[in-house]
């Protein structure tokens, strides 16, 4: 069964070394943005310590 996705659209506003640093990791590795972004998220601790 494919889920389909529900979209959240969201702005970021980044200095211009933030911006220049994520283009040069874009240009190398050959991937887009929204996808390393969107990996980064996935990778975010979301489990509280007790």
């Amino acid at each position: 069964m494919n889920k389909k996705w529900a979209v959240k659209r969201i702005t970021i506003n980044l200095a211009l070394n933030e911006a220049k640093n994520l283009e040069n990791y874009c240009d190398q590795t050959g991937r887009p943005a929204t996808d390393v972004i969107r990996e980064l998220i996935r990778g975010l601790a979301t489990t509280r310590s007790e």
